[in-house]
């Protein structure tokens, strides 16, 4: 039965219309940009915050130390947040999802790998956050070779089943928390375990010698390659850009609704990239401290005079002589050498909450009591810093003798091909710029405490002057009048002195 002509004209002309049209709506929808691009702003828009930052100087009732992985936030929750707080003080399980009411008044210190959303559960009025940030190629490196080493730990085990039940006994047993609990390390080590071990299995297990390469980056038959790693989809979904994720609250640990979305919309789009990093950068901005990891020395020193100060202030035990910091003795370069080292993490308070408060009471010296000083803070971290240092390179020497060609320094970074270092800063190009704003702010930082030492030097003085004066009254009866008199007096006396000295040199010249 033939068609009319009108139909199949019709037809025809419907057919070149959705053809026309399908250039049109696949530029405008490319991949699901344009519905990527919506949610991506209306998450940044949501993001913006209603304060201006205007009193972040002021340490607030509860401090959150917003720990990015590898930045050597553990040697500041060691060898300064724990003598400055009482185990009392800090929420329980701070490393860990949150299982604690931060409304509870013994609530004061929070230090954790959670990212930024973490905040929307803290009380906002009374919160304070602080973080440090490193340079991304650095930070890329540690994670992986803190991956490798702490899976390395494993490989005593004859194998992987072996290793996995083991560590399911011996936390049970011991009620401990370990690495593999904590974000990112909950996803990283076990990949990494398990890679090790297949890598083990190909080449038998009594042969533990490698092919003698040269970068120990790219053993291949022993431990997976860098390469191999920064492009693996896990490194893509929890590694890169990690620092700007975390701060913005989009990682995959997140507390808000919707950041899988965002995550996933920026890594398929990068453009879309930019809304994510200027809500960074914000975030940044209004934070109380932001410190570097390649600046140990000065971000240590900042970190005491900003928050350290202000903690000893605020419990009433700082003296108010602020003491010059002790010249330090320490390796300048020497932040090199990460801190997080354990497998099984000692900070990990107890899930019983404030049930022994009574007896974290105390006043110590471990935790900033007695006359405290800022100078004294500083030497206090030094020392601790130092045990630190020793005890995680001892550590690793321990981990990595199952994979012993696997031997991670700094000189071996250099090794490592020139193309694959432009790759880890193309695939962390946020976090390469959110880096350079952090170095911005860390400069303001420091400008602005050098420029309240001298208004710290004048207040003091002007407590000696007020001393003194008071001094004088207590044995004076002091009224307006009798001040005015005494100042005249020593005013006259102090010219007549000068005037006669300066006669007598005179007529000395003149003769």
């Amino acid at each position: 039965m033939a068609r009319p002509l009108g139909l199949v004209l019709a037809i025809a002309l419907l057919g070149a219309a959705s053809v026309a049209l399908l250039p049109l709506v696949s530029s405008a929808d490319d991949d699901g940009y344009a519905h990527c691009e919506g949610a991506v702003k209306s998450w940044a828009d949501s993001a913006g915050e209603g304060d201006d930052g205007a009193d972040k100087l002021n340490l607030k009732d509860l401090l959150f130390f917003l720990h990015i992985p590898r930045t050597g936030g553990r040697a500041y929750f060691h060898c300064f947040l724990k003598k400055l707080y009482t185990g009392a003080q800090e929420c329980p399980r701070s490393y860990d999802k949150l299982r604690f009411d931060p409304s509870h008044p013994d609530c004061k210190l929070v230090v954790s790998h959670d990212d930024y959303s973490l905040t929307s559960k803290l009380p906002k009025e009374r919160t304070s956050v602080v973080t440090i940030l490193r340079n991304p190629v650095d930070r890329v490196f540690s994670t992986y070779e803190f991956s490798v080493e702490v899976a390395a730990r494993f490989l005593v085990h004859p194998n992987l089943t072996s290793a996995k039940s083991m560590t399911t006994r011996l936390l049970k047993k011991t009620r401990g928390v370990s690495t593999l609990d904590i974000w990112p390390w909950k996803y990283l080590v076990p990949w990494m375990r398990e890679d090790l071990f297949a890598r083990r299995d190909a080449r038998g297990i009594d042969n533990t010698r490698s092919s003698n390469k040269v970068n120990p980056y790219d053993v291949d038959d022993m431990a997976m390659p860098l390469h191999q790693y920064i492009n693996d989809p896990v490194a893509h979904e929890i590694i890169h850009n990690g620092a700007t994720f975390q701060v913005t609250g989009l990682t995959n640990n997140s507390y808000f609704d919707g950041a899988h979305m965002v995550r996933h919309c920026v890594r398929k789009h990068p453009d879309l990239g930019r809304f994510v990093l200027q809500v960074a950068k914000n975030r940044l901005d209004r934070m109380l401290y932001v410190g570097l990891t390649e600046d140990h020395e000065e971000s240590a020193r900042l970190f005491a005079h900003m928050v350290g100060a202000q903690v000893l202030s605020q419990s009433g035990i700082l003296n108010l002589d602020i003491q010059e910091d002790p010249p330090s003795g320490t390796d300048p370069h020497s932040s090199m050498l990460d801190q997080e080292d354990e497998e099984t993490n000692e900070h990990m308070n107890s899930t019983d909450g404030w049930s022994s408060n009574d007896a974290l009471n105390t006043t110590d010296d471990d935790h900033g009591k007695g006359n405290m000083t800022v100078g004294k803070l500083m030497e206090t971290y030094e020392s601790c810093i130092a045990s630190l240092r020793k005890s995680q390179s001892n550590r690793r020497k321990i981990s990595l003798k199952k994979v012993a060609e696997a031997n991670f320094t700094k000189a071996a970074r250099r090794q490592v091909p020139e193309a694959i270092l432009k790759q880890i800063i193309s695939l962390n190009s946020l976090d390469m710029e959110l880096y350079e704003h952090a170095k911005n702010i860390f400069t303001q930082e420091h400008l602005m405490l050098k420029g309240q030492h001298p208004v710290v030097v004048q207040d003091k003085q002007s407590a000696a002057q007020k001393d003194w004066i008071d001094m004088v009254c207590d044995s004076w009866n002091c009224s307006t009048w009798k001040v005015v008199a005494l100042g005249l007096g020593i005013s006259v006396t102090t010219v007549f002195i000068v005037f006669a000295v300066t006669s007598r040199r005179t007529l000395k010249l003149k003769i």
